[in-house]
């Protein structure tokens, strides 16, 4: 992380995978078990019951202390609240986490977690899931505090909790729906149109269904149109879908480095559409980025 001006975009990290802390970490850290996910985040919230949280602490300790750069490897601790994250702070090797996962972060709590990091070089993966998603002052509250220089430069993104935004309302995601067929899939849109324009990124809810790949790979198309970094996997059946999604159509990319070029014209017929630099830009560097992070899709004449 050494020299970052700014966080790096999210999707660099391609599909985060939860492990609960409660599992045998050792041996993910060492490569032995998911050594072909790039990003992976132990658990120690609602993935795990409070009365194990001593084990997956103890789980967690040993990880660390045998923890080493690896290129192309990421790693992540969802902390269960301030006590837990100082306890992790603490533990040898803490400091080679690329950073940390703050679940139901709003205003109220956010300092608490900032004056624990402040010192430090970790990324940051704030959670929207708490009623405060709800209230467009909540949230504008947060994205100020969020706003700061020192802190902007270090999240990577904010993560919407979808399950427990639904909890809230009393409601579990049905099967076969997508979250965006919910009621919270206003909320998400208010989410994206709250924070997107000031900077920030946003990463699509987790999809708790693991037999359902059909409503996965619509959801993830949803996903992608919205500009939702890759939604995080809770099982490793999961990482390659999700990373083949936000994978990049040719004519898109073609269209975006047409913009990006330098010495593009204020506005220009492309593969039929209007091409317009000043308001396709920022479109246009996502699609750069993704093209890097996960390739391009077969073009049409590729297809079997």
């Amino acid at each position: 992380m050494e020299g970052f001006e700014s966080a790096p975009d999210a999707r660099r990290f391609g599909a985060c995978l939860y492990v609960p802390a409660v599992r045998d970490l050792v041996s993910v850290v060492r490569g032995e078990r998911l050594g072909d996910v790039s990003s992976i985040i132990f658990c120690t919230e609602d993935a795990i019951d409070v009365s194990d949280l001593p084990r997956a602490l103890e789980n967690l300790a040993a990880a660390l202390s045998i923890l080493e750069p690896q290129a192309g490897r990421n790693w992540f601790v969802r902390v269960r609240d301030p006590m837990v994250l100082r306890r992790v702070l603490e533990m040898p090797g803490s400091h080679l986490l690329t950073g940390f996962v703050l679940p139901k972060v709003h205003a109220g709590n956010f300092p608490a977690y900032w004056s624990l990091l402040e010192g430090t070089r970790h990324l940051l993966m704030p959670t929207l899931e708490t009623r405060e998603a709800f209230s467009e002052s909540s949230m504008t509250e947060l994205r100020r505090l969020m706003s700061d220089d020192g802190i902007r430069r270090r999240i990577a993104c904010l993560r919407i909790g979808g399950n427990d935004l639904l909890s809230l309302l009393g409601l579990r995601r049905p099967r076969g729906k997508t979250v965006y067929q919910t009621p919270i899939g206003d909320v998400i849109a208010r989410l994206v149109t709250w924070f997107r324009p000031w900077g920030f990124q946003l990463a699509a809810p987790v999809f708790e269904y693991l037999d359902d790949a059909g409503t996965l790979s619509e959801e993830l198309e949803i996903d992608r149109d919205w500009g939702l970094c890759p939604k995080a996997a809770i099982h490793p059946d999961q990482v390659g879908r999700i990373e083949e999604f936000h994978r990049v159509h040719p004519a898109e990319l073609d269209a975006a480095v047409k913009i990006l070029q330098a010495g593009s014209t204020a506005v220009f017929r492309f593969q039929d559409s209007m091409c317009e630099p000043a308001t396709h830009l920022n479109w246009a560097r996502t699609v750069v980025i993704a093209a890097d992070r996960f390739g391009t899709r077969p073009a049409p004449s590729d297809a079997i």
